[in-house]
């Protein structure tokens, strides 16, 4: 796996602290404030320790030298008279002493365990001689390791070095620095676990704020009666809590929304009662209006002019009554009434109302394909025969003459049935393929004659409602539509429910 893929996981990047979970950065804060404390305290620690040591050898050295440089002990076998300091009794095991007299080192080495003497290097010698005799502690690195050093002047003219060894000073600080560190990691892991646990708690309250408004984002609100039940509860929606007061605000917000949309849903209901009163007040006067005009058409002599007036009201009167059973076809269909179901060929009926448009429109070129067997789905028969209509008519009425219309019926991977009805018109433009299903949705600028394709039922001498007659007549069978369009393909396809 590359690292782009390893550093984006559900569509965070770990490369992007932006993207990360509240609780993982809070869970890193705290962790990062509780490295810094205990590096804070962990260097204080260590200074403090080593300030202590340093001292305590200090003092340690200082009574080294003092018991090397005393005056009034005897000689034993020293130089010239003088004490020699190696023969000085109650030094440690590894004390350095030397005697510089004359710019020359003498009488020097590092007591032994066996109470021997262990020789300088030369390297060693040379870094004693170069120490400033002002009694103040320093630290060198000798061949036997590191050590702390003191040049002190004698009565005697000559200069006595002093060294204790620093191992034992580095062996506490490392001990201290390890014990530190392994406490450290301990107190962190421990502390980041605890920590995790109560921040994922005192979140939770948040990720379930979080559910409710996802859950309330996948309802279909845009349609239709709603029922947003969905609340925050009680124990998340208390105002006196920072969390509890966003919870209390979402539910108020869910109860205006709630509102609004059962306003919205009385205000479609009155307007979809009054298109169904005036389309079925409509159809009786519609009805006089044609019959009157045949009788006129049978009974009078007219003029041309006349004849051709009395023709257009007629045309225009029937292209009325179509518009009125549109209609009170999409309020039955609001309404929920139910369909008359039965078992219906499809293959059957897409082969009949082909045929039918071929009579209508010679100058398309129709074309089928069919399973091998037929297909059967439940449905009413009518209303699948309506939807059939629209679209061939409507890829016949906004396509030029030549245009190939083809109409397919098969079966798809989940059993589904599915009819496609594709043309090679120029296509739907882009911006109006979201609206193709709305009602009196129309395209005069791209959907005429002049500029031929198949997707909205939207020339003049249309009226905007056949695609949204088939979305809905599709929908209350329990299926889908939808639409693809580009320049030279436009196809539009059904989904149905087969009969088991």
């Amino acid at each position: 796996m590359s690292l782009s893929g390893v550093a984006r996981t559900h569509g965070r990047s770990w490369l992007k602290p932006s993207t990360w979970h509240l609780r993982t950065r809070l869970v890193l804060v705290a962790m990062a404030l509780l490295v810094a404390i205990c590096g804070a305290v962990g260097l204080f620690s260590y200074a403090s320790m080593d300030s202590f040591l340093t001292r305590q050898l200090d003092e340690q050295l200082s009574q080294a030298a003092s018991r090397s440089n005393d005056p009034g002990r005897p000689p034993l076998g020293g130089f010239n008279g003088r004490p020699d300091p190696l023969d000085s009794r109650g030094q440690s095991v590894g004390t350095l002493n030397a005697r510089i007299l004359d710019s020359q080192v003498n009488s020097a080495g590092f007591l032994a365990s066996d109470t021997t003497r262990s020789p300088l290097s030369a390297q060693d010698k040379e870094i004693l001689l170069a120490l400033k005799k002002d009694s103040i502690p320093v630290d060198r690195t000798l061949s036997n390791g590191d050590y702390r050093l003191v040049a002190v002047q004698t009565n005697y003219g000559d200069v006595l070095v002093t060294g204790l060894p620093l191992a034992g000073k580095d062996s506490t600080l490392t001990s201290l620095v390890w014990t530190f560190v392994f406490v450290s990691l301990g107190g962190l892991v421990l502390i980041g676990l605890a920590g995790t646990i109560l921040i994922r708690r005192t979140m939770q309250p948040l990720e379930q704020l979080s559910e409710v408004a996802t859950r309330v984002s996948r309802l279909p609100l845009d349609a239709g009666e709603v029922a947003l039940a969905v609340r925050v509860p009680p124990s998340n929606s208390n105002p006196g809590t920072e969390v509890g007061s966003v919870g209390h605000a979402l539910n108020l917000m869910l109860d205006n929304v709630a509102s609004a949309l059962q306003a919205r849903q009385r205000s479609e209901t009155k307007v979809r009662q009054f298109v169904a009163d005036a389309s079925h007040e409509l159809r009786t006067p519609l009805t006089a209006i044609r019959g009157y005009t045949e009788l006129m058409r049978m009974t009078e002599n007219f003029t041309p002019d006349g004849r051709k007036s009395l023709a257009r009201v007629q045309s225009q009167s029937e292209r009325m009554t179509t518009l009125v059973e549109d209609l009170l076809l999409l309020a039955r269909l609001d309404e929920g009434q139910p369909l008359k179901l039965s078992e219906v060929d499809l293959t059957q009926l897409v082969v009949e109302t082909v045929s039918d448009e071929k009579v209508i429109a010679p100058g398309h070129n129709w074309h089928l394909e069919l399973p091998d067997e037929p297909l059967a789905v439940n449905g009413d028969a009518s209303q699948l025969r309506q939807v059939l209509v629209n679209l061939l008519s409507n890829a016949r009425k906004h396509t030029a003459p030549g245009t190939t219309v083809t109409t397919a019926v098969m079966r798809s991977a989940d059993g589904s049935a599915v009819v496609t009805v594709t043309d090679d018109g120029g296509g739907i433009p882009a911006e109006f393929v979201e609206h193709v299903f709305a009602r009196f949705a129309r395209a005069d600028a791209a959907r005429t004659g002049a500029a031929p394709s198949a997707g909205a039922a939207a020339s003049e001498g249309t009226s905007g409602l056949g695609l949204s007659i088939v979305q809905s007549i599709v929908e209350a069978h329990g299926g889908s539509v939808e639409v693809t369009s580009r320049p030279g393909r436009t196809e539009f396809a059904l989904r149905l429910p087969v009969v088991a």
